[in-house]
């Protein structure tokens, strides 16, 4: 069994507007999910149904479920999600911008089983992201993008999180502190043996360390197969990573065969 699930949800905000139309996907115990696609296509919405954060903007999922090592937890509560195990790190570096570094991640340890471990946890966290220790009496709001992202990453790992959720990590990022971010989310992965289903624009970046991607439009997975398969998609290739033949930006529903492509016409 998978340890997330999402069977044909649907999600709809103030009971009017339908963002969601149906997902289903799967993570993985020990995996990297890619969830990619466009601005609106649904993806943070996807992220905020698994979180329980839908309630935060008048959002519910409305039809279909969500499972959590073989639990229900669609609708549920926030907290009581991220005492199961699942932290979402938001879009846009939430800091605790009048905090220091260290003040940040001692908040991530709040739902940590096991408070008394917290030196040992800083520690760890810094081992991912020395930068962190010599700007640990640092304010928040002071630091760059870039140490910003480790932060937050950082405060979600104090959890001690089973699965990541981790939302554009790459926005607004310098290409060499991407790939930095991205190969200490592979570490993380690796080491600490935490899943992460990871939403990216940047497609690039997200398939060399997935094991598995969807892509989603207009709030529907339209294709998913493994990373490796994903990257060498030749419409992927052109309409997500800008490296079709010619050099036109184009979209992926602008092709002539696209709508056969599309999982729920079969």
């Amino acid at each position: 069994m998978p340890m997330l699930q999402l069977n044909n949800v649907e999600v709809k905000y103030m009971d009017v507007i339908l963002v969601l139309r149906g997902v289903s996907l799967e993570v993985e115990k020990g995996s990297i999910v890619a969830l990619l696609g466009s601005n609106g296509a649904g993806k943070t919405t996807t992220l905020r149904a698994i979180s329980g954060l839908l309630k935060t903007q008048e959002g519910r999922v409305t039809d279909g479920g969500i499972e959590f090592e073989g639990k229900r937890i669609e609708n549920g509560d926030p907290e009581a999600i991220a005492r199961k195990g699942i932290i979402q790190i938001l879009e846009g570096r939430r800091t605790l911008v009048h905090l220091t570094v260290e003040e940040n991640l001692r908040a991530g340890a709040y739902i940590a089983a096991n408070a008394s471990n917290l030196k040992r946890d800083l520690e760890m966290v810094y081992s991912y992201f020395p930068v962190l220790k010599e700007l640990r009496n640092q304010t928040a709001g002071y630091l760059s993008g870039g140490e910003q992202q480790m932060l937050v990453v950082g405060r979600g790992l104090m959890s001690h999180p089973k699965l990541m959720l981790v939302d554009e990590a790459s926005l607004g990022l310098a290409p060499i502190l991407v790939e930095e971010i991205f190969r200490i989310l592979k570490r993380i992965n690796e080491e600490e043996k935490v899943s992460i289903l990871l939403v990216e624009q940047n497609a690039r970046a997200a398939l060399s360390l997935a094991h598995h991607g969807y892509m989603m439009e207009n709030g529907r997975i339209v294709l998913d197969d493994t990373g490796e398969k994903l990257r060498d998609n030749a419409d992927i290739r052109e309409f997500y990573m800008g490296l079709g033949a010619v050099g036109e930006t184009k979209s992926y529903r602008d092709t002539k065969h696209y709508k056969r492509r599309k999982r729920w016409l079969g």
